[in-house]
């Protein structure tokens, strides 16, 4: 059994509900469909669910909102005539509308593009459609309810043959709606998947899966076949936006595979993340290639810091008591680092910086901004000798200084940070030197 989840763009005009359509029909496993909101058209185009954030914004502000439903009903008229979809859409803009100037929340105006797509696609498809809002539970101050869920989920979808249940938002015991962050349609695929207990949970997008390398920087970067959760966590949290990140967590639960695959070409096997993956099939030793720019690293330098219990809570209290989490902690002897968003820092550089003098009375505290982190990730890596090696010999023969190094315990990935004006001819440098000799 198959659980399929078509983002915004798989379903943003006729064409693509035909290629779904046909994609289905390809596999009779793929049982239950999970879709978003329609997407862009193309440039200049807007995302419904934009379109219904602004409608909210108007009507909660006191102004005309009506224009932009109308313009979001026409699109989904537009899909429904060029389907030859037999669809009144009034009774449900109504609702909307008559909901919008009663107060309803940011939350239930943007889920009513999932909503109203999900209708649309069931009536094409000749599949059941069921209400996230039935099935998926959240908490009244928005929490996700996974374990209730996947009770509530399991027991109503068991035994339907197929079903078409919209992405994005559900509900919580009081019917509020709430939905997940933007992509969360991915965490309601998953969501399915676990509690259908599919063989596989099919994301379709308008990507080829994961590439080892960002495009926009390594134009011509190889597609990854295979990769693990793990290395998938690790990629995503350092840029690379395939997948939201926390829709792993209910499928890797489950041990579910996720196949993330293209909707303009079904065909292309995409990437297949599992729990776990041999060496054996990989072309190189490493997996891929993720990075941000955007960081500070601040330096606490004292002697003898080492003997001294509790500094490094204390430095880190410091951050914590202007609501600052760090994201890495490179340490010596006699000198700690914390590797902090510069943007969260700012505001708060100066008061952080004496509030650690105050708790730590250190020798000096210096700071630097404008750092980019990069991640090289990889289960080859673990095995391989010389890794790190030619990594570092990679990026300082393009001259290039690395002022930070974080190696895990896992050894499944590698973090070096670099001037922020090195960042793409330092992620080349690695990409060069791991793929491409």
């Amino acid at each position: 059994m198959i659980v399929t989840k078509f983002g915004g763009s798989s379903l943003a005009d006729a064409e693509h509900f035909k290629k779904v359509k046909d994609i289905l029909a390809m596999d009779p496993e793929r049982k239950f469909v999970v879709p978003s909101a329609p997407g862009k058209r193309g440039p200049g185009d807007d995302k419904i669910t934009d379109l219904l954030y602004a409608a909210h914004r108007a009507a909660s502000e006191g102004k005309t909102f009506q224009h932009l439903l109308e313009r979001i009903r026409a699109r989904y008229e537009e899909i429904a005539s060029e389907l030859h979809v037999d669809m009144d859409f009034a009774p449900e803009f109504s609702e909307i509308e008559k909901n919008l100037k009663t107060g309803a929340t940011p939350d239930y105006a943007a889920s009513r593009g999932e909503y109203l797509n999900g209708k649309l696609l069931s009536k094409y498809i000749g599949i059941p459609f069921v209400d996230a809002a039935e099935v998926v539970r959240f908490s009244a101050d928005g929490r996700l309810m996974e374990e209730e869920t996947n009770a509530i989920m399991g027991e109503r979808l068991t035994n339907m043959r197929r079903a078409v249940v919209p992405g994005f938002y559900g509900a919580d015991a009081e019917g509020n709606i709430h939905t997940f962050s933007r992509g969360g349609s991915d965490v309601s695929g998953a969501l399915v998947a676990r509690a259908v207990n599919a063989d596989v949970y099919e994301n379709w997008t308008d990507v080829t899966g994961f590439r080892m390398a960002d495009p926009r920087i390594v134009p011509d970067a190889q597609y990854i076949s295979t990769l693990t959760y793990r290395e998938l966590r690790e990629l995503s949290y350092m840029g690379a936006t395939v997948l939201h990140e926390d829709a792993v967590f209910p499928v890797r639960k489950a041990g579910i595979p996720t196949n993330i695959r293209n909707t303009n070409d079904p065909k292309h096997p995409g990437t297949m993340i599992r729990a776990n993956a041999g060496q054996n099939d990989l072309a190189h030793v490493i997996t891929g290639i993720a990075g941000h720019k955007g960081f500070s690293i601040v330096s606490v330098e004292k002697d003898m810091m080492n003997a001294e219990l509790g500094f490094g809570r204390r430095v880190l209290q410091a951050f914590e008591e202007y609501g600052i989490s760090f994201e890495h902690l490179p340490t010596g002897i006699d000198t700690m680092c914390v590797v902090v968003h510069e943007k969260e820092l700012e505001p708060h550089k100066e008061q952080v910086l004496a509030r650690i003098r105050e708790l730590c009375d250190p020798d000096t505290i210096t700071v630097s901004d404008h750092l980019a982190l990069i991640a090289t990730v990889g289960r080859g890596m673990v095995r391989n000798f010389g890794t790190a090696a030619r990594l570092f010999t990679a990026i300082s023969a393009q001259g290039i200084s690395i002022r930070t190094i974080d190696q895990g315990s896992s050894e499944l990935n590698i973090i070096v940070g670099v001037d922020e004006d090195d960042f793409e001819t330092a992620v080349k440098a690695i990409y060069d030197t791991f793929v491409r000799m």
